[in-house]
């Protein structure tokens, strides 16, 4: 079942066309990015979702309601991560925590969920002596005190070290695990192809790919590099005529490492071990790099500014 329903849907600011008849799905569980660069529509369309803008044309429904008219009861259902929070600074993390559970008619239990984010220990102190990483923390805390079965996650994990970054992707998959379905946007391609199920990249209001990560990957127009190096260094370009004229792809050899781009990775990699296996030679630093998500995102956008 679709926990979000998006068809044709519209905003507009005057003459500029923030989203522009986009049509997508959220099934429950599943955790969908929703990325694009700055004023690519992102903000407006969560934002209809959510419940705090209104919409120009198209149908909406979250958790089968409308949420441009649903009241109290749907947002009792939502959990909300925003990119920056005002939290009172006097108060403590579990105060915060007991204040905001107070919005909400299921609350899961404060040091469970300080638990779940990496805050355990941490509930008796003021929120302006935590670190800017512990407060992303105490965000996303908030976002989960309400049991939310819909959650929209806003840069989760900006000014997260690598570690936290870590724990906090394992809590978000964790949630699956609960049932809860996940709305994200992020400006970090590892953490999309981590944590997202499907993506849906948004570029002047439109749609223009949508699919998981790895399908996104592999429409990628970009050519796989295969890369590695002999011994001998450009010396031993003559005895590997045979092999140069039978790869597919584009060849080039400085300093004793082979490249290969080519369209048609498998085959040229199959010759190449296969001519190395026959001469006994090494191949070292062997390795096949195929287009990031990163890099096909950039390709999508269309160098647009990100950040």
């Amino acid at each position: 079942m679709s926990a979000v329903v998006v068809t044709d849907l519209a905003r507009f600011y005057g003459d500029v066309r923030a989203v522009d008849g986009i049509s997508f799905t959220v099934e429950e569980g599943e955790v969908f990015a929703l990325l694009g660069p700055n004023g690519a529509g992102k903000s407006t369309v969560v934002e209809i979702l959510e419940g705090h803008r209104t919409r120009d044309a198209g149908q909406v429904t979250v958790l089968g309601r409308d949420p441009g008219t649903a009241g109290q009861a749907y947002r009792d259902r939502i959990g909300i991560v925003l990119q920056e929070t005002g939290i009172e600074r006097e108060l403590t993390v579990r105060e915060a925590l007991v204040h905001y559970g107070a919005c909400y008619t299921r609350r899961r239990p404060v040091d469970e969920v300080l638990d779940l984010v990496g805050l355990g220990g941490l509930g008796d102190r003021r929120t302006h002596r935590l670190s800017g990483g512990q407060r992303r923390r105490v965000d996303l805390a908030l976002g989960l005190i309400g049991e939310p079965d819909m959650l929209f996650l806003d840069e989760p994990t900006t000014g997260f070290d690598p570690s936290a970054r870590r724990n906090a992707w394992e809590m978000i998959d964790g949630l699956r695990s609960l049932g809860t379905t996940v709305l994200l946007t992020s400006h970090y391609m590892d953490e999309v192809q981590v944590l997202a199920d499907r993506v849906a990249v948004l570029v002047d209001g439109r749609i223009v790919a949508e699919g998981t990560p790895d399908e996104l990957r592999g429409r990628a127009d970009r050519e796989t590099s295969i890369r590695c190096r002999f011994p001998g260094g450009d010396a031993a370009s003559g005895r590997l005529t045979d092999l140069l004229g039978g790869l597919a792809g584009r060849v080039s050899l400085r300093d004793g490492v082979l490249e290969v781009r080519t369209e048609d990775p498998t085959a040229d990699l199959h010759r190449l071990t296969t001519w190395a296996v026959d001469r006994g030679v090494g191949l070292d630093g062997l390795e096949v790099s195929r287009p990031t998500l990163e890099d096909v995102y950039l390709d999508l956008i269309g160098g647009q500014a990100d950040g």
